[in-house]
């Protein structure tokens, strides 16, 4: 701690924060990093490994082609009426027959899906527990007719598309997994995950964020807002995507999955977001700590570490504090801490743009988590179409690293699921044979 105090006061003298952050020169391409310039002087760390090559990569193609062909296998209608009302809340109907079924029986009955088709989501200024407009009790049902007015929509948002939900197995030549960590982190949380989806014969890809890990990291906090981070994920996206893609996100990395889904729905086939948070827009808080001076964060880096690991950990013990060291988790400098969570700025991201989400959603949150509390993840199980959570309760924010065998498997068992055929997609009976007249 007195190294981090003395570091911190020079960087006060001296008026330049400390860069612990930058290119590892020792790391070789040979060992599956690749180091990715998605704009000119920012680069991206990159673990990329996986099945070899086939001599012609699959197109780009979207999910919906092979319906067109005539397989229905997985084939699920996604239809969903979302009104936006004046005074800023929102309407969820979900219409015609519900897919939540067909994903209960996809994961043999474990973990429990939503229980409500219908939504009524209050808007995120205060959830006062009123009903929503268009209710029959709440402040929308005064008497008189002078409050009607106020229940007319703002805008109606009808979704009806048709999206064919496959089995992602390993040495599937389409299918890509991605991995993204959040703030504090790097593609190291992935390891125990990367290594078991190898094995499996998956293609996996996992960068450092800038400023994290590997990665450049600019002196300018522009750098780190959302929209320039989600543009970095966009490069690597389109950069290694194929026909299939997954996106697995912790964190604030699931926003960025959140953004990739909703900008590429053809080509993102599954969601997997773990301790996400809730489905509301991203704005930074003027009153945290990390609206300190850099110098100060510097300062009091040990102090930031330690509390990281009481709260992202739900037991703190020699074998925490190691993962922690292995992960990376929180190893970044003052500066890109400070710019980063400052740069949580993301007003389109709210229930409407999560509600029109068409893919698939695991959501899987540790309950001793205390930077995300489990009414977050049920409240974005509740607002996606097509979502199941799954709660483990001896994990906490760091579920991957601290039980990675249990994340490991539910991750798997989402892979490989994909939907019972609707009715209307099954074949014809044969008709029973004529009875022997004797």
């Amino acid at each position: 701690m007195l190294t981090g105090v003395t570091d911190g006061i020079f960087c006060c003298l001296l008026g330049t924060p400390p860069n612990a952050v930058g290119p590892l020169e020792s790391v070789e391409s040979s060992d599956g990093y690749t180091f990715v310039e998605v704009k000119p002087g920012r680069v991206l760390r990159v673990k990329h490994a996986g099945p070899a090559p086939a001599a012609a990569p699959p197109p780009l193609l979207s999910a919906s082609s092979d319906a067109a062909q005539g397989d229905l296998s997985g084939l699920v209608r996604c239809q969903r009426r979302i009104t936006v009302y004046r005074n800023g809340r929102l309407l969820v109907e979900n219409l015609g027959r519900a897919p939540r079924a067909d994903l209960l029986h996809g994961q043999n009955g474990s973990g429990e899906p939503p229980a409500a088709l219908e939504v009524e989501l209050a808007d995120p200024a205060g959830s006062d527990g009123r009903s929503a407009p268009g209710s029959s009790s709440g402040s929308g049902s005064g008497s008189g007719g002078r409050r009607r007015r106020a229940r007319r929509p703002k805008r109606t948002i009808h979704i009806d598309c048709e999206k064919r939900i496959t089995s992602c197995k390993g040495a599937q030549a389409d299918v890509v997994l991605f991995f993204i960590h959040g703030v504090g982190g790097s593609l190291a949380i992935w390891k125990e995950q990367l290594d078991f989806f190898v094995r499996l014969g998956y293609e996996v890809v996992a960068p450092d964020l800038a400023g994290h890990g590997a990665s450049s990291a600019p002196q300018v906090a522009a750098a780190y807002t959302f929209y320039a981070l989600a543009e970095d994920m966009r490069a690597i996206f389109k950069r290694y995507a194929k026909k299939r893609n997954v996106l697995i996100g912790h964190s604030y990395g699931v926003s960025f999955c959140t953004f990739l889904a909703h900008e590429y729905p053809d080509l993102v086939h599954k969601v997997i977001m773990i301790n996400g948070g809730g489905p509301t827009a991203l704005e930074p808080s003027f009153c945290s700590i990390f609206n300190m001076p850099t110098c100060v964060l510097h300062c009091l880096s040990p102090c930031l570490a330690w509390s990281f690991l009481k709260a992202g950990f739900a037991r703190q013990g020699a074998k925490e504090k190691q993962l922690l060291k292995e992960g990376n988790a929180f190893n970044v400098s003052s500066f890109v801490l400070r710019a980063m969570m400052s740069g949580q700025y993301w007003p389109e991201g709210d229930e409407v743009y999560h509600a029109e989400l068409t893919v698939p959603v695991l959501l899987v949150h540790g309950m001793h988590d205390k930077f995300v509390p489990v009414e977050e993840d049920q409240r974005m199980a509740e607002i996606l179409l097509l979502a199941f959570l799954k709660l483990i309760d001896e994990g906490s924010h760091m579920v991957m690293l601290e039980c990675p065998e249990t994340v490991n498997t539910l991750l798997h068992e989402f892979l490989l699921w994909e939907p019972e055929p609707s009715p209307k997609a099954l074949p014809e009976p044969l008709p029973a044979p004529p009875e022997d007249k004797k």
